[in-house]
């Protein structure tokens, strides 16, 4: 599944990751750290939204 920064509109897919934040591909959004941070806008993951 993916999901959307609600402020900046960038779109973490765990199929794909976040390689440049060290997050491997295959990560679902749930198990992202707590302290991760959109890498465009800089928000945390309560400023995403799951799309569907």
């Amino acid at each position: 599944m993916e999901y959307r920064c609600i402020v900046c509109d960038y779109v973490y897919d765990s199929q794909k990751g976040d390689p440049d934040s060290g997050i491997n591909p295959g990560t679902a959004f749930e198990d992202l750290p707590d302290d991760w941070i959109c890498p465009l806008c800089g928000v945390g993951k309560d400023q995403f939204e799951a799309m569907e």
